[in-house]
């Protein structure tokens, strides 16, 4: 029996990249899927032939029956992605893109992080974080009410946007579009959101990296770019001002352009980024 793969689905560049345009991968966060991305889709199109990859049991992608670990999810990805590609992550597609730069350094040409920190949670050296309680109150009321936490999460994901209200519906609309993810897809990411430190290995990324902030960002708080900006000096660091933790829906026009600016400076062989 084959085995199961991520949904994906890749996108023509409609630029004057040429018949071989660059590879961009782009990763979702917990809950969600990549419809996500779809308002700033014609903005990296101009570039790029485009990958989205639905984590699984999430979005369309089916759910195998291994443990749900941060490697799983990055063996998962890679089986369908382009064997050079840039990256983009957001939140837990982050975590994902960071695992995936580390693992595979060949493969990751420059990684892009949205609303991600490589440690989500508090810890005695890494203070900028979400309580380790919060998320633990989550996973607690989801056992008790799936869909409400589901959209209590995405609320939150929104709070505090100079566009709160639109995000937030739009952010609905996105979660029931495929239908609701599998409830062990969310237990289990939620675990990997609590457990997972890859502070080691952000510091020992070669690509060019830029991690972006919101600035009323209530899961990854925008004191989180300090906080990289010690760990890894190395690594670009920009706060989006007016957005939370979905600046790719508040904002696409903005979130585009800063994309694009991070690769004409850090990734010449793009061309046609400063258009």
């Amino acid at each position: 029996m084959a085995a199961l793969k991520p949904f994906h689905n890749t996108y023509r560049c409609t630029g004057s990249a040429g018949d071989e345009p660059p590879d961009l991968v782009l990763l979702h966060g917990w809950g969600l899927h990549s419809i996500v991305w779809d308002d700033v889709m014609p903005a990296l199109l101009h570039h790029f032939r485009v990958t989205v990859i639905d984590l699984p049991g999430m979005g369309q992608s089916p759910l195998p029956n291994q443990d749900y670990t941060l490697d799983f999810l990055v063996d998962q990805v890679r089986e369908v992605m382009p064997a050079h590609c840039h990256l983009v992550g957001w939140s837990l597609g982050g975590l994902v893109a960071i695992r995936l730069a580390q693992r595979f350094p060949q493969q990751i040409l420059s990684l892009v992080t949205v609303a991600c920190s490589p440690c989500f949670v508090v810890r005695d050296d890494w203070l900028a974080a979400m309580r380790a309680e919060i998320l633990q109150k989550f996973a607690e009321l989801y056992e008790e009410d799936n869909e409400g936490t589901l959209i209590r999460f995405l609320a939150l994901n929104a709070k505090g946007s100079d566009t709160q209200q639109q995000d937030v519906a739009k952010l609905r609309d996105i979660l029931y579009f495929c239908g609701l993810p599998a409830p062990r897809a969310l237990r289990e990411g939620l675990v990997i959101l609590r457990d997972a430190d890859l502070r080691d290995a952000l510091a020992e990324l070669k690509q060019p990296v830029l991690m972006l902030f919101g600035e009323h960002d209530h899961i990854v708080p925008a004191a989180a770019l300090e906080a990289v900006r010690d760990l890894a000096p190395h690594v670009e660091v920009a706060l989006m001002q007016g957005v939370s933790h979905v600046p790719q829906v508040s904002a696409p026009d903005i979130f585009a352009r800063a994309l694009q600016d991070f690769w004409q400076e850090r990734v010449p062989a793009i061309k046609g980024c400063a258009q």
